[in-house]
């Protein structure tokens, strides 16, 4: 690996590594990764990243079960192939979160939150974490929007030599009657155009064991039994299409994605109901499009275009609760536009503004129709001087909504003066980030680096917030986030030696978050409850990690990876309630533990690799009032899997074993919804 001191916008380098290859689409590709490595120093704040033999070495079967082993992570799953899976960085909540695939943000306006356990990694060539956001000033407006932003990267063709098809495919198999093929076809179209395709589908029963347990406050055991999580099944198809190529001076790609999946939701398991009847049916489409060309020496420009819409079916039959039948449709229009401009060689600004539509129609009684029109504009700097470097952003958010609201019963469309439609909101948000190499080193680089960043953000109420029948509050305030963040990074490379790379990090964080939206009852119903900003929250942590590889004899190579986070995360939402035997106020938030951490351990020889990793997520409690009732158990888990890769009749074949949970631990991540003992999985993997 090496280096390059930036004196030019990474952009610039991209054009000048485009023009000197002038010709064919392998040939370019191979020599774009050197963009990546300069991208990488002009960062001020690194990411957490997991890329190629890494990520494939982990057997992961979703982005979720991959981004686990960042630090500062936590993810909230409900259990099975087909449970929820969302993810929380630094306690500020699910909402506070920005997906971005293929650089273009995935949306849910109905609300907030995106399943990753909807994205395999069959498809995926890089994840990357940013905590404040992705420090590039080149990018759309929204980038710069959200409190923590994760990168979905999948795969550009690359092709070898006269080699103009690639296919790889893989079958898995193992525990809860899974079933899982995919393929993925990739085409070389002409000396500078590419085409992908990758199909994927999913069978798993979800049926496994789990254990029943409630021990009473004097230690004695009300019950303790084990039985068999049902309803959990799913089905799902994902297909995904896509188109990359490079101009004279620039790249595109184009890509359309679909999911499609019904699944069984089974529930909690409250007061011995065992199985529930509850169904949701999926259909996830976008379409989505990136141009980016330097148009003279200095200017560049990005242009992001985009829609998306998604149904979504929930059905529950059982009418001893509440007969429920809604069905959600919502479509989104985006189009964004970003320039940058190199004032001197190490100073550049930017300008980027972005335009996103989202509408939402649902087949609840009395539902008011949210049409929802923002519009981001982002003015960045970036400037670097010898060892300094820094960036600052402001950006300015305009959300206009209307809603349509038809009587009940007589098919009346209301005036806008009845329909009670929220403020429009004009909001400005600034970051600041700054990082400092003390020490020189070869080619001017410091291995140590310190940095800083300070951002302030909010995020507006979902449509579920505001409108949901019965919930929904249409005074709700948007929600701000402000934040706080010292860290340092020791990163080193040796050419030869047992240990070939080191990388530490550290960071120190402090969190705020205000006018929080909560759900509160709503009078003595137990289904009527309200959406209010009742809360105010301080997070103070400490996120730590490690990195090394070693270079073993007989040509084996081993990669590790630890990582650790403390957090103090605080609900001050009411002074007055303050009770100690039962109050919330300086309570830990519900489920943050003030420990967890993650190991792996990745060793490669010829043909074998075997990996091991480690989950560790303390106590906790199910509610800011941290009494022994809300106590939640701390839980940990062992995965295991092992590789053999070899040839069959000129077929690149890999045959690998997963064992997950080797200790067959009984544990939820959500209280109520148990998660999986021992587990297992084979996978076969063909390339052609």
């Amino acid at each position: 690996m090496f280096h390059i001191k930036m004196l030019c916008t990474s952009g610039l380098l991209a054009a000048s590594v485009v023009s000197f290859a002038q010709g064919r689409l392998d040939s370019i590709q191979r020599l774009d990764e050197v963009t990546v490595v300069a991208d990488r120093y002009r960062e001020v704040i690194p990411s957490q990243r997991l890329a190629g033999e890494k990520l494939e070495a982990l057997g992961s079967f979703s982005v979720a079960d991959a981004i686990r082993y960042f630090s500062g992570i936590l993810i909230k799953d409900y259990g099975g192939v087909g449970g929820l899976k969302t993810v929380d960085v630094r306690s500020m909540g699910t909402n506070h979160m920005g997906v971005f695939y293929d650089g273009i943000q995935l949306g849910n306006a109905q609300n907030g939150q995106v399943d990753l356990g909807k994205f395999s990694l069959d498809n995926i060539e890089e994840i990357s974490l940013y905590n404040g956001q992705k420090s590039e000033i080149f990018q759309p407006a929204k980038d710069f929007g959200s409190a923590g932003t994760i990168y979905l990267r999948t795969r550009r063709p690359h092709f070898a030599g006269v080699k103009t098809t690639n296919i790889k495919a893989f079958f898995r198999t193992g525990s809860f009657g899974l079933t899982n093929p995919s393929v993925l076809w990739e085409q070389k179209i002409g000396e500078r155009v590419g085409s992908s395709f990758n199909a994927e589908y999913i069978y798993s029963s979800g049926k496994y064991k789990f254990r029943y347990r409630k021990v009473f406050q004097d230690g004695s055991v009300a019950w303790d039994t084990t039985a068999v999580r049902r309803n959990g099944d799913i089905q799902s198809l994902r297909l995904e299409g896509g188109l990359n190529g490079y101009s004279e001076q620039g790249k595109w790609h184009v890509k359309a994605y679909l999911y499609d999946s019904e699944k069984g939701i089974p529930g909690a398991i409250i007061n011995n109901v065992w199985k529930r009847s509850q169904r949701q049916w999926d259909r996830n489409f976008f379409v989505q499009g990136s141009y980016r060309q330097q148009v003279f020496e200095g200017y560049d420009l990005l242009v992001n275009v985009k829609y998306a819409g998604d149904r979504m079916r929930y059905l529950n039959p059982d009418t001893t609760l509440m007969y429920i039948d809604n069905t959600f449709l919502q479509q989104e229009i985006y189009a964004s536009a970003a320039n940058r401009y190199a004032i001197l060689p190490n100073w550049d600004i930017s300008l980027s503004a972005d335009y996103q539509r989202n509408i939402l129609d649902a087949s609840l009684r009395d539902f008011v129709y949210p049409l929802r029109h923002t519009a981001l504009t982002s003015l960045a700097t970036a400037f670097e001087w010898h060892r300094l470097k820094a960036q600052a952003s402001l950006l300015g958010t305009f959300v206009f909504e209307s809603v349509t609201r038809i009587r009940h019963g007589a098919g009346e469309r209301l005036p806008d003066s009845q329909t009670g439609a929220p403020d429009d909101r004009r909001e400005y948000t600034p970051a600041v980030f700054l990082s400092f190499r003390p020490f020189a080193g070869e080619n001017d680089f410091s291995p140590l680096q310190l940095r800083a960043f300070y951002k302030r953000i909010f995020r507006m109420p979902t449509f579920n917030d505001l409108y949901y029948t019965d919930a929904g509050n249409i005074a709700l305030h948007p929600e701000y986030a402000v934040q706080y963040n010292l860290g340092l990074q020791y990163e080193r490379h040796f050419d030869q030696g047992l240990i070939r790379y080191v990388n530490f990090r550290t960071d120190a964080y402090y969190n705020e978050v205000t006018d929080k939206i909560i759900a509160v009852p709503k009078g003595n119903g137990q289904y009527r409850w309200m959406m209010m900003n009742i809360g105010y929250v301080e997070i103070r942590g400490i996120d730590v990690s490690g990195q090394a590889g070693w270079h073993l004899p007989c040509g084996i190579r081993v990669n590790t990876s630890v990582n650790y986070t403390f957090q103090r995360a605080q609900d001050f939402s009411d002074p007055a309630d303050n009770d100690p035997e039962a109050g919330t106020y300086g309570g830990q938030i519900a489920y943050i533990p003030r420990h967890n951490g993650s190991a792996i351990v990745n060793m490669i020889g010829k043909s074998w690799d075997l990996n091991y990793s480690f989950i560790y997520v303390g106590e906790r409690y199910h509610n800011s009032s941290n009494i022994r009732e809300n106590h939640e158990q701390p839980w940990y888990t062992h995965d295991l899997t092992l590789g053999k890769t070899f040839l069959y009749r000129n077929l690149k074949c890999k045959f690998s074993a997963e064992v997950n949970n080797l200790l067959n631990q009984y544990y939820d991540v959500v209280r109520n919804y148990p998660m999986p003992g021992r587990n297992y999985k084979l996978i076969l993997k063909v390339e052609i």
